[in-house]
């Protein structure tokens, strides 16, 4: 190193040597050179200025549906004295990790610092096991009222979502502002790695089919939910963990999207709310196989995966491509919210609200248009345009949910305005 110092004079040597302290100042906070070299080439699109619609409005759009769902009269997001908050499933009238984490994931997107740490404040301090079997896990579900856990088991996709939000909270925000974003995303998962059985506890992955498992406990281990299914996420850890399971956790990303080939149908590209690990349906006794509320989420889950990583593109658009044409087939504007695989309508229909009924749910519609960033076919517009004329407003039976339906809408259209990235260290 002397000899080459000797060799360079001046603004070459001052230059070599801050490009020598910036590289290894890298490596001792990242564990490598550049962490966001890995993700230089993502290239994000506004589906929605595509269409033909304008900034303004498009901004205009996303703020409206923000302010509709945390901040408006029908909002599901509620601060607890100064410093907490919560998601509320309003019409079960619990805290879900689901809606916590989505909340989390939604404000560190849109820059929302003090609602993104008032909701993992409230989530550490009600809903995460600090000791026992469970600890690092979450009560999936927490009632504000009496301020209990209705459950202490958790629902992998939660810590799912917690582990990524807060990773990305790391690379926003650093970790000296108040909370240490990375060590609360570590805590999961260090939790997760110590798991092995001990109170019918697990790990959230079954780490024999590298598969997130519905249930970390007991049998529930041992079968899957699709909707689970990230492998966007896993990709996320490899990089930004740092905790010696990368080579594990791309391998469940690449195992994730094959198993996607396996659980959606080959034309119409439904998927069963629960499966086996090979994709087959795992009916149970409350739920029969069929496509219904946990599935809607798969077609934007695969979307994400497609914008951010790309590396299963091929399968990806066609995927897309069924996916629209199944849907256009049964109306743009009308098809209903629960198959069977084949795409006919089910014996069974999951209840939301206070009786049994098909809807043209905006929840779905959301989920739908997110397709159309993996198919470039013109006609692929015509479901982003059905999104932004959607309104996040009761149905004509008075049913109204501006938790799931909301919150996927919402996520819909970040995904769609190009406000939904990787974030990667300032």
């Amino acid at each position: 190193m002397k000899l080459i110092f000797n060799n360079i004079n001046g603004f070459r040597k001052s230059s070599f040597l801050i490009a020598i302290i910036v590289t290894f100042s890298s490596y001792l906070v990242t564990g490598q050179t550049n962490t966001n070299s890995a993700f230089k080439n993502v290239k994000y699109r506004n589906l929605f200025k595509e269409a033909g619609y304008k900034k303004a409005d498009i901004d205009k759009k996303l703020s409206k549906a923000y302010y509709d769902i945390f901040e408006g009269p029908k909002r599901v997001y509620f601060e607890v004295g100064d410093s907490m908050a919560y998601v509320s499933d309003v019409k079960n009238k619990d805290a879900r990790t689901e809606g916590m984490s989505y909340g989390m994931m939604i404000a560190i997107q849109l820059d929302k610092k003090e609602v993104f740490d008032r909701l993992w404040r409230f989530s550490k301090t009600y809903l995460q096991h600090q000791t026992g079997p469970r600890k690092g896990y979450f009560a999936w579900s927490f009632n504000p009222e009496t301020m209990k856990q209705n459950s202490p088991g958790s629902a992998s996709d939660g810590e799912l979502y917690y582990i990524t939000s807060l990773l990305f909270a790391a690379n926003k925000w650093g970790n000296n502002t108040g909370i240490d974003y990375y060590k609360e995303a570590r805590f999961i998962l260090d939790s997760m790695w110590e798991k092995d059985g001990t109170g019918n506890i697990y790990n959230l992955i079954n780490t024999e089919h590298k598969q997130i498992t519905f249930v970390p406990e007991g049998n529930n281990y041992n079968w899957t939910d699709p909707s689970y299914h990230l492998p966007a996420f896993y990709e996320i850890w490899a990089v930004y963990a740092k905790d010696g399971h990368e080579e594990f956790y791309k391998a469940c990303a690449d195992t994730s999207r094959v198993f996607l080939h396996r659980a959606t149908h080959p034309v119409t590209g439904l998927n069963s709310d629960y499966t086996e690990f090979s994709g087959k349906p795992h009916p149970t006794r409350w739920m029969p196989e069929g496509f219904r509320y946990d599935s809607w989420r798969v077609p934007m889950n695969i979307a994400m995966d497609y914008v951010w990583f790309g590396k299963d593109k091929e399968w990806q658009e066609g995927y897309a491509k069924r996916f629209q044409n199944f849907l256009r087939s049964k109306g743009l504007d009308t098809y209903e919210d629960q198959f069977n695989l084949d795409g006919s309508r089910p014996e069974f229909i999951l209840k939301a609200g206070d009786v049994p009924k098909l809807r043209h749910s905006i929840g779905l519609v959301s989920t739908a248009a997110t397709t159309a960033l993996m198919n470039n076919d013109k006609g692929s517009l015509d479901f982003v345009h059905a999104i932004w004329n959607a309104k996040l407003e009761p149905y004509e039976d008075g049913y109204f949910d501006p938790y799931y339906d909301g919150l996927l809408y919402l996520f819909s259209l970040m995904h769609l305005s190009d406000n939904y990235h990787i974030i990667t260290p300032n």
